[in-house]
């Protein structure tokens, strides 16, 4: 039988006795090793996980799931054997929106609460821009990549990646284009939202609406730059992910050091 932690799961900081672990879910199109530098900027007792979605590098093979229902049902299933520590959820872009659905789903099956979530370049679930990018040609699909950034110019010009690319892309712009907010009750952890604000994706009218998907506190924070900041602010969004996720925590103990 597969091991779901292993499939949907890549681990860039192994550590033996982590204080709590954070688990980033990347934009569409996006791969779990768009999170690996952020690995430099973590302190040695925190461990890094990145969700690869299927369809794409190590997962090619794999069939795309354009169902965000099914989605995170696998990714949550993925995620309970890391639950024994305080675990924080960072989604950026589509990635938001998978988090903020694991977040929901994590109490009912292992009793826990997230750490906190960090959703990242997406408007509220009920602010969500209405779309057909999935139904447009491959021209324009790409050229929607283009103009959003964060992707290196020699990419964008490789066709024969631009071709094994495209069908992940257009499976994840649909998976977003077709999301519909959940009936439910709000989250029981803290949410943060962060957005650049050059970002034409979402602005801060947009953004702040988060605050309503949770009773267990809100913060928003807006760095300078477009869709991408993050890449662009690296450091400094790192930096408040750690000053968050240790608001409220656990308190850090010798046994935190080690089994």
């Amino acid at each position: 039988m597969a091991d779901p932690t292993g499939t949907w799961l890549r681990r860039f900081a192994q550590v033996c006795w982590p204080w709590a672990r954070l688990v980033c879910f990347p934009h569409a199109g996006g791969t779990a090793s768009f999170f690996h530098p952020w690995r430099a900027h973590l302190p040695p007792d925190l461990e890094l996980y990145a969700v690869q979605y299927p369809g794409r590098l190590d997962r090619i093979g794999d069939p795309c799931v354009d169902n965000m229902d099914v989605l995170a049902d696998a990714v949550t299933a993925a995620l309970e054997p890391l639950t024994d520590r305080p675990l924080a959820l960072f989604g950026h872009s589509l990635g938001a929106l998978v988090a903020y659905e694991v977040a929901r789903r994590l109490p009912a099956r292992t009793g826990r609460a997230p750490l906190r979530l960090f959703v990242s370049g997406r408007p509220a679930p009920d602010r969500q821009r209405p779309g057909t990018t999935h139904l447009a040609s491959d021209d324009v699909l790409w050229s929607q990549v283009t103009r959003l950034g964060g992707t290196r110019a020699e990419v964008l010009a490789d066709r024969e990646l631009r071709r094994t690319v495209l069908p992940a892309l257009r499976n994840d712009y649909r998976l977003a284009e077709r999301y519909q907010p959940p009936v439910g009750g709000p989250l029981a952890c803290p949410v943060t939202a962060l957005l650049g604000d050059e970002d034409t994706e979402v602005n801060l009218a947009e953004a702040r609406p988060w605050a309503q998907t949770t009773l267990a506190g809100f913060s928003v924070r807006v760095f300078p730059g477009d869709h991408f900041y993050l890449t662009q602010r690296l450091p400094e969004v790192v930096g408040e992910v750690l000053r968050r996720m240790t608001e409220g925590a656990p308190p850090r103990c010798a046994g935190d050091a080690g089994p």
